[in-house]
C-alpha cells in the first residue's frame, strides 16, 4: 500500500494529541508506514521524545484551545515537514477532568462545573475548529489535502453522565459534516475515524472498567488511519470508518472481494 503523494514523496501528517492513546497508535502506524509524521503535545520535550521514537517524526508543541498556539504549530509543521498532506484532529480531553470517578460513580449535567463543561468543549470541539481553519487555507492553495477528524460511537455522546464529553464529540461530529460539505469538490476530502467501542486510553484507564467488560486497544486505529492516507483512499470523502468494523467495511466497499 503507497501512502506517497506526489509519487516517491511521503506522505506528510499532523496527529493532534499524538504523545499517548489513540493519537500516539495512529502517528506510530503512519511513520511506520512511512509517512513523515508531525505529532502534537501541549509539552514540547515531551511532544519530542515521543518523536525520537517514531521513524521520520517530528514534535511539536501544541495546545488546539489557543489560536496562537495553533498558528504557530501549524506553522512549523509544514516548514519542517515541507508541507501537511493530511491532518489528524486527535487531540482531546475525557470525563476525568470533570469527573475522576465517571465510570462508577456518574453525575448529573447539573453537577458539572462551568470552567469544566467550558475546557472539554474548548479542547474537544474548538480544537478542531482552529486546527483545520489553520491548515485548510493551506491545503486549498497546494490543491489537495486530506482531513480525519477522530470520533466516538454515538452511544457515548448520548450517554447518562457524559456532559460535557459527549456533547463535544456530538459536536465535533457536526462540524466534521459541515466542514466535508464546505470543501466538496475541493481536493480536500474529510472523513470521520472513530475506535467503535470503549479504548484503553488516559481516559479510560484500565482500572476504571467494570470486570468482565471488553475493551479496545489503541492499535485499532492503525489499519484505517494508514489506508485513509494511502493512494487507495484518494478521493474517498464524507465517510464514517469505524476502526473495529474497517476490515468488514473494507471489504463491503471493494464489493465483497
Amino acid at each position: 500500500m503507497s501512502i506517497s503523494t506526489p509519487p516517491g514523496v511521503p506522505m506528510r501528517v499532523l496527529v493532534t494529541g499524538g504523545t499517548s492513546g489513540l493519537g500516539l497508535a495512529m502517528a506510530s502506524a503512519l511513520a511506520t508506514a512511512g509517512a513523515t509524521v508531525a505529532l502534537t503535545g501541549r509539552s514540547a520535550e515531551r511532544a519530542a521524545a515521543v518523536a525520537a521514537d517514531l521513524p521520520a517524526a517530528i514534535g511539536v508543541e501544541l495546545d488546539v484551545r489557543d489560536e496562537s498556539s495553533v498558528a504557530r504549530a501549524v506553522d512549523q509543521a509544514w516548514s519542517r515537514l515541507g508541507g501537511i498532506d493530511m491532518l489528524v484532529n486527535n487531540a482531546g480531553i475525557g470525563m476525568r477532568t470533570v469527573n475522576p470517578r465517571f465510570m462508577t460513580e456518574p453525575q448529573g449535567f447539573w453537577a458539572v462545573p462551568v470552567d469544566g463543561f467550558r475546557s472539554v468543549v474548548d479542547t474537544n470541539l474548538t480544537g478542531y475548529f482552529l486546527v483545520a481553519r489553520e491548515v485548510t487555507p493551506r491545503m486549498l492553495a497546494a490543491g489537495s489535502g486530506r482531513i480525519v477528524n477522530i470520533s466516538v460511537s454515538h452511544s457515548t455522546m448520548q450517554r447518562a453522565g457524559f456532559a460535557p464529553y459527549g456533547p463535544s464529540r456530538a459536536g465535533s461530529e457536526a462540524l466534521s459534516r459541515v466542514m466535508a460539505a464546505d470543501l466538496r469538490g475541493t481536493g480536500i476530502t474529510v472523513n470521520l475515524l472513530l475506535p467503535g467501542g470503549a479504548t484503553v486510553t488516559g481516559m479510560l484507564p484500565r482500572d476504571a472498567v467494570p470486570e468482565g467488560r471488553e475493551f479496545l486497544e489503541p492499535a485499532v486505529m492503525g489499519p484505517p488511519i494508514v489506508w485513509l492516507a494511502s493512494d487507495d483512499a484518494a478521493g474517498v470523502h464524507d465517510e464514517r470508518i469505524v476502526a473495529a468494523d474497517f476490515a468488514r467495511w473494507l471489504r463491503d466497499r471493494d464489493g465483497g472481494r
